[in-house]
């Protein structure tokens, strides 16, 4: 019986793994129940095939609790030799009706947000990202964001 289930099991990772040859690195980092507008989220990317070139995404989880439309972003990539790319993104994360976009059965949804195409890595680099919301006519950004809870960086071989 422990063979059969170690069996199973074994089958169900390689035919989950084996589904997304794409990827090459794929990391989430929880920011709680609110992401304060503060709090920066910060990846090291591993060194990559310099010859290769890879497409970049945004990956965010959220629930029913954020209730924006939109969602700003401030995405900062560090190059190694210090200098950083800074980008103000703006990506839509619900229906005119309210309900979330994004994947998912439950109250969580995943929205895999597109970032940069076709880039080619010299070295390690770092990326830095930051919400940047503000609510209609008010200037300051919004101190604690309700509804995100994580928030992911992913790399994608380009084909």
């Amino acid at each position: 019986m422990w063979i059969k289930n170690s069996a199973l099991l074994l089958l169900v990772v390689i035919l989950f793994s084996s589904c997304d040859k794409k990827r090459v690195f794929d990391e989430y980092k929880s920011v709680g129940s609110a992401w304060h507008k503060d709090s920066i989220v910060t990846f090291n990317l591993p060194e990559l095939d310099s010859t290769k070139r890879y497409n970049l995404f945004v990956n965010l989880r959220a629930n029913n609790n954020y209730q924006f439309n939109n969602l700003f972003l401030i995405v900062a990539l560090e190059l190694p030799n210090g200098f950083t790319k800074v980008d103000t993104l703006e990506y839509q994360m619900a229906n005119p009706d309210g309900t979330l976009l994004g994947n998912g059965f439950s109250d969580i949804k995943e929205s895999k947000l597109f970032y940069k195409e076709n880039v080619r890595f010299k070295s390690k680099y770092k990326v830095y990202i930051k919400q940047a919301v503000r609510e209609n006519g008010k200037v300051p950004g919004v101190t604690a964001l309700d509804g995100i809870t994580e928030v992911g960086f992913r790399i994608e071989k380009k084909e």
